[in-house]
């Protein structure tokens, strides 16, 4: 009876199935689903043609509207009257360092994960110093062997540039433009279309063999227009007649860095003789923004970028700022001549958008790695604190007090990001380990200028105010910081007699400009506090996308229409 009834219930089974097996026609695979499906380049997901983003390396939030009233219409301007400014958007961790800030944008993370604690750091298991894009199993192409020895390998996340890429099964473009190797080759990320940096040797834009085995030949053409000789054949004189510029200090500063062969620091600055057999010169002029923003336009026109329906997303940071900030200062003549002229290059670049790709199809945003503290000489020169510190000098002293004190040589090993990495071997062979650290940050605390130091490894412990604590503590990374950190009184820096640096917790190195422009952006400001870390989550929730794999920051809500 058992075997009745399985039967019967195998024929009932058959016939209910039988008209969608064997009587309905051979249908395609994708019947149901839309026109063309699997065939189109994109499923129906808003998005820009294309993303650009903009780093310009040093520039500090108030030049926003220190300079505003000559700016023109179609540059900074049209920035804050047709996007959305973050006015208060501040740098999450220390130090506060070139290729730090470049790797938070990109990744929404700290240095505490993302793993570029600084443009370089020391290596306690090789005892030698790295450099943050350093890669010894790449070679240069199109430029020296030097420069060309480089990729993201040291950086442990992922970007937001390679989560577009994985997000569209890496059909989208991803291309890094930069005077500096870190800031085209950080941003640009791991699985990038193509990074692009500038060699001073050579004079020419170039790569690594990470990317590619030879330059693309539009980039070829583009290095055989000898464009660097061309900008440095004729002075640098300011782009308004001198006494025009009221927002600046006098010209001829003793605390201003000089040209080589240059006996002041006074314009006209004559390039042409300087530059000697290397072209690195541009590089602290406003010429070399010009430089870059040229190339970026070939390289989206190379890459075909923005001109499908896949996003494409171009990484751009100007370095020449920071070069001229570094020399001349954030008060010089030097500097508001450099963003004179970076608001027209920016108007020009604007309007090539709106050309090449199409208004309202690009997405804009423009930020800095970090800020910079004015020159300790214009400080005491207008009665305000502040000062230089040496480092070397102080390095040298502490090492001779800890060997003549406890008979161990060379117990600082170096002098990175502002901390002091220890000679931790040396220091367990004496058996006193904790009293030679104690005696170090006691010997450390009666240098001029120095405001605390404490133990890295006991940082949760050490009593520290916000945003002090959290920015140190998202600023260390286990692995690869030091071992003592120092914290500098306001207004001190480290650095000689001429000149200026940034690196610190500091509003002045930490408070940046962050716009937007563009695609899926409305008009308007906040005044929040917005983090550094923000800006990636922010393209990611845009773009409809994953967030970098070690993201810490959270999405800006108001700025999106």
């Amino acid at each position: 009876m058992f075997y009745m009834s399985r039967i019967k219930l195998l024929t009932v089974i058959c016939l209910l199935t039988a008209p969608v097996v064997f009587g309905q026609k051979a249908t395609s695979p994708t019947k149901g689903f839309p026109p063309n499906y699997g065939k189109k380049a994109q499923q129906d997901v808003a998005r820009p043609k294309l993303v650009v983003g903009m780093v310009v390396d040093q520039m500090r939030w108030d030049y926003l509207y220190r300079f505003n009233d000559r700016y023109s219409n179609d540059g900074f301007k049209r920035l804050l009257g047709e996007g959305f400014s973050c006015e208060n958007t501040l740098i999450p961790y220390t130090p506060t360092i070139t290729a730090c800030g470049h790797t938070c944008v990109y990744t929404g993370s700290v240095p505490a994960i993302h793993g570029i604690i600084g443009n370089a750091w020391y290596n306690k298991a090789s005892r030698s110093s790295v450099y943050c894009t350093d890669d010894s199993t790449v070679t240069a192409v199109g430029g020296s062997d030097a420069a060309g020895r480089m990729s993201p390998a040291n950086m442990y996340t992922s970007t937001i540039t390679d989560e577009l890429r994985m997000a569209t099964n890496f059909r989208s473009k991803v291309v890094g433009v930069a005077i500096k190797d870190r800031g085209s080759i950080l941003p640009a990320g791991h699985s990038a279309t193509a990074a692009y940096w500038y060699d001073g040797v050579t004079g020419n834009f170039m790569t690594s063999s990470y990317y590619m085995k030879s330059l693309p030949a539009w980039a070829e053409a583009f290095n055989n227009q000898k464009l660097p000789a061309k900008y440095l054949a004729k002075p640098w004189n300011t782009l308004y007649p001198i006494e025009t510029y009221v927002q600046s200090t006098a010209d001829d500063k003793p605390y201003e860095g000089r040209f080589k062969g240059q006996n002041n620091s006074a314009f006209p600055h004559e390039l042409a003789g300087t530059m000697g057999n290397s072209f690195g010169i541009l590089s602290s002029t406003p010429y070399g923004n010009t430089f870059t923003l040229e190339f970026a336009k070939k390289a989206l026109e190379g890459h075909e970028m923005g001109q499908g329906p896949i996003t494409d997303f171009l990484a751009i940071s100007l370095s020449s700022t920071d070069y001229v900030g570094h020399q001349h200062g954030p008060n010089s003549i030097e500097i508001e001549d450099t963003y004179l002229r970076l608001d027209r290059d920016l108007a020009e670049f604007f309007q090539y958008l709106d050309k090449k790709v199409g208004k309202g199809q690009w997405l804009f945003f423009l930020t800095a790695d970090h800020a910079v503290a004015h020159v300790p000489g214009f400080l005491k020169e207008n009665k305000i604190p502040g000062g230089s510190w040496d480092d070397a000098a102080m390095l040298k002293s502490l090492n001779a007090a800890t060997e003549k004190a406890f008979g161990v040589k060379k117990a600082i090993l170096s002098g990175y990001n502002y901390q002091l990495s220890l000679d931790n071997e040396a220091l367990e062979k004496s058996g006193k380990t904790e009293e030679i650290k104690q005696f170090i940050i006691r010997e450390t605390l009666r240098w001029p200028g120095i405001a605390n130091a404490f133990d890295l490894h006991k940082l949760g412990a050490t009593a520290l105010p916000e945003p002090q604590k959290s920015m140190m503590t998202n600023g260390y990374n286990v692995q690869r910081s030091g071992d003592i950190m120092l914290v500098l009184q306001p207004g001190w820096l480290d650095g000689g007699s001429t000149g200026t640096t940034h690196g610190l917790w500091n509003p002045y190195d930490a408070h940046i400009p962050l716009l937007w422009m563009g695609w899926g952006v409305r008009q308007g400001k906040t005044n929040r506090t917005v983090s550094m870390a923000d800006i990636a989550p922010t393209i990611a929730a845009m773009l409809r996308i994953q967030m970098p794999n070690g993201n810490v920051g959270h999405v800006i809500e108001e700025l999106t229409k």
